[in-house]
């Protein structure tokens, strides 16, 4: 979890730019290999700290150290890593953390929160997700993650809505080392990675990298994941200029564990049930295709150079390129042919089939910020973006179980093909003046305009006209995204902050595909998704003193048109979201660190909140027919209360963590029922949750380190950990599409009446119960 340091990383960081600007008077004292250690940690750092929020930002920020990453990185994704943060929770399909897995900040969907790397944009320019599973091990070469909950300040790529996570990447050291590290435990899960540094080369240059594996069988049944994975950096350092090339490579392939279970299914075939891949064979027996896999490879180029020009002036600009390329195979039983364009004289024929569906994408473009500083208490950056996405999606079919009657059947015929294209551009300003002594205030302006083409036809298809739909799509937005907030450093131990923000968004690809499903144009135009905007309120106070520290932070987020998850998920396994006319989020989020001695300290962070929408409107289950629900409904996905708390203990080379999570009731719809009315297999009536319901998890952790310096190790650290150490039995995500029942009094109720109890009406994600990773890591 991120803990609150006595001495903070951002005053470490104003106080290492002090001397950076001041070269004159780091020489008199220190030999020139260590101004340039210091330059070359500084040059590196310039490269994000136009996006980071400093210690004087008006907003709620919590930060993660190196140390602090590399102490519970053993394999997991990084949401996992950050799931101990303010205000956070998680899923994994897979239910261990391996493989596809999210993060939800403030009951924020991961689809509306911010992610760069060194400034530069990770989220996918189509859906808005950051596809965690695609960036394997990225983790191991952080150097720090920052997380701005709320709006944040303007940053590159879609605006935030929930939170930015800005993702710096390792430092090029300046000793030269070798790392080993090793994991492995339960489920078959593993990891390799090695990492390497020359140090600095020539007083100029350097070299780092890593090399990884990692793999896991996970919980839920055939939920496998393999990921492999490179870092590669190389830079040029002078006195005050910096030119970095980094480049990361990844490669997955997980099998499919979208679909979730109900609890029906739970019972028959117990929580590891997946039924992805499911087919019956001619003799009535269950199979499963093995190859209803995903497979991405993913390649990113970052090119940084920083300057800096004056002790006032510095600036840092970066070209970026990522290719992403992927497909995923669906074993598809009983499917009518004439949907696949397999049945051209309509005679309605179905059969098995197994269907890919790809992508094939480019996304490239430039970030560049400049920072200005008085050293006189004025700090102000001008920066921007200009990006560009070009992404093909297409479908074939690979195999028909049947034979296809006076048709061609050709393998590489798709059935469905198009492509979209994205232009994003941003400029904002940023200053933070001290205009009275402790009392500063802080002003950002943004301006975004960016345009999306979508055409060809679509995978989507309209029984009702009996043909396929099509994309046909040109828009542009322009959007102004205002922040502004004082900050108040009453003393060395007392400080007190409020800011205000206005954010918008655009739209994603899955939201204009709901549109699609009305052949009319009148329909469609009437169902076109809404642009959203967020207005932020934020005001908090820190106390800090050498053995203990407090913060509280209170927020008040409105929104207009919120795209809100639905709880449903649509035919990819997707989450499906819609606009709400008016939604909010108020809450308060309290954290603490207490160290009394050396040895011992104690962190907790709290988060009380009420999300709330102000009525909807449902379709009866008539499939036509509309009801209201009135009131102050809960948001989907949105806990009232999240906790965690952590005891750390460090004797020598002794370290060991208790650390225990508390999430609260999730709604999986947004209509406020918890159950719904079902019948079982007898017609008996029963009543089946439309919860994730509240949980409570354990994990503990041990490591030991020591040194064989004979033998030329620097270090070894060993150590293992045990997660959800009581077998806490819940779920870490789901979905929900019942049915709704107008009653003869005109109230409104939840029914299943796809199936018997809640089958084909919801899914849950099981997690893993108790289990176990050791790890091993050897420094040279």
């Amino acid at each position: 979890m991120k803990r609150q340091k006595f001495t903070s990383s951002a005053s470490a960081a104003a106080m290492s730019a002090l001397l950076l600007a001041m070269p004159s008077a780091a020489k008199a004292e220190g030999s020139d290999a260590e101004i340039d250690s210091l330059k070359a940690v500084q040059l590196q750092d310039v490269t994000v700290v136009s996006t980071r929020a400093a210690k004087n930002t008006p907003m709620a920020v919590s930060e993660m150290s190196k140390k602090e990453l590399d102490q519970v990185n053993h394999g997991q994704d990084v949401p996992f890593l950050l799931s101990t943060m303010p205000s956070v929770t998680m899923t994994s399909d897979a239910g261990n953390g391996i493989g596809y897995t999210s993060i939800r900040v403030r009951g924020t969907d991961p689809s509306r929160i911010n992610i760069t790397t060194n400034g530069v944009p990770m989220n996918d320019s189509e859906s808005s997700l950051m596809y965690w599973v695609n960036v394997g091990d990225l983790a191991s070469s952080m150097q720090s993650v920052q997380m701005q909950r709320g709006v944040g300040t303007s940053t590159n790529g879609s605006a935030a809505f929930g939170a930015t996570v800005n993702m710096q990447t390792e430092n090029i050291g300046m000793k030269p080392y070798l790392n080993i590290d090793l994991a492995g435990g339960s489920y078959y899960s593993h990891k390799e990675t090695v990492r390497f540094g020359t140090g600095m080369l020539g007083d100029h240059w350097g070299l780092q990298g890593r090399l990884s594996n990692i793999g896991s069988k996970g919980y839920i049944d055939r939920a496998s994941t393999k990921l492999n994975s490179y870092f590669l950096q190389g830079g040029y350092f002078s006195d005050n200029t910096m030119v970095k090339f980094v480049t990361y490579n990844s490669t997955e392939e997980t099998y499919h564990a979208w679909n979730y279970t109900s609890k029906q299914e739970q019972e028959w075939y117990g929580r590891t049930y997946n039924s992805c891949g499911e087919y019956y064979d001619s003799e009535g027996n269950r199979k499963y295709y093995k190859n209803q896999t995903d497979n991405y490879h993913q390649q990113n180029y970052q090119l940084h150079w920083t300057q800096v020009f004056s002790d006032m002036w510095k600036l840092n600009a970066a070209l970026h390129y990522t290719k992403g390329h992927g497909y995923y195979n669906q074993y598809k039983d009983g499917r009518t042919l004439f949907e696949y364009d397999l049945d051209d004289a309509m005679t309605w024929k179905k059969s098995d089939l197994v269907r890919q569906k790809s992508m094939d994408n480019d996304f490239y473009g430039a970030v560049a910020a400049l920072n200005f500083n008085n050293l006189k208490g004025l700090k102000a950056t001008l920066g921007g973006g200009w990006n560009k996405y070009d992404g093909d999606h297409y479908g074939v079919v690979t195999w028909v179980k049947s034979p296809v009657d006076g048709y061609d059947f050709d393998p590489d015929h798709k059935y469905y093909d198009n492509n979209t294209k994205k232009i994003d551009g941003n400029i904002y300003a940023k200053a933070t003046y001290e205009f009275a002594n402790g009392l500063s205030a802080f002003l950002d302006l943004q301006y975004r305009h960016l345009n999306v083409k979508m055409s060809g036809s679509a995978d989507a298809f309209d029984w009702d006209a009996y043909k396929r739909l099509g994309y046909d799509l040109d828009k542009s937005y322009d959007f102004f995204n205002p922040k502004a907030g004082v900050n108040w450093q009453i003393n060395r131990n007392h400080r007190a902050y409020v800011s205000y923000a206005i954010a918008n968004r655009e739209p994603a690809r899955n939201n204009f595909e709901a549109a699609l499903n009305f052949a009319d144009v009148a329909s469609r135009e009437k169902y076109m998704p809404r642009t959203e905007r967020l207005y932020d309120l934020e005001a908090g106070y820190k106390f800090q003193s050498e053995k203990f520290s407090a913060a509280a932070n209170i927020y008040w987020m409105n929104y207009k048109d919120q795209f809100v998850q639905t709880g449903e998920i649509d035919g990819n396994g997707e989450i499906v979201t819609a606009n709400l006319d008016k939604s909010y989020r108020l809450g308060i989020e309290l954290e603490a660190a207490w160290q009394p001695v050396k040895f011992f300290r104690w962190d907790v962070n709290a988060t009380l909140s009420r999300n709330r929408v102000k009525g909807i409107t449902v379709t009866l289950e008539d499939g036509k027919s509309t009801a209201d629900i009135d009131g102050s409904l809960p948001l989907a996905f949105s806990p009232d209360v999240l906790l965690n708390n952590m005891f750390t203990f460090t004797w020598k080379g002794l370290n060991a963590s208790i650390r225990t999570r508390f999430v609260g009731d999730q709604y999986l719809t947004n209509t406020g029922f918890k159950t719904m009315q079902c019948k079982d297999e007898n017609g008996n009536a029963t009543e089946e949750t439309l919860l994730l319901k509240r949980n409570c998890t354990t994990d503990i952790s041990a490591s030991y380190t020591f040194a064989l310096k004979r033998c030329g190790i620097k270090a070894i650290t060993a150590g293992i950990t045990v997660y959800n150490l009581f077998s806490a039995k819940y779920d870490n995500n789901g979905w929900a599409s019942p049915q709704y029942r107008k009653n003869a009094d005109g109230s409104v109720i939840a029914v299943n009446t796809w199936g018997t109890r809640d089958a084909y009406a919801v899914g849950f994600a099981p997690s893993a119960p108790i289990n176990v990773m050791a790890n091993l890591s050897i420094s040279f």
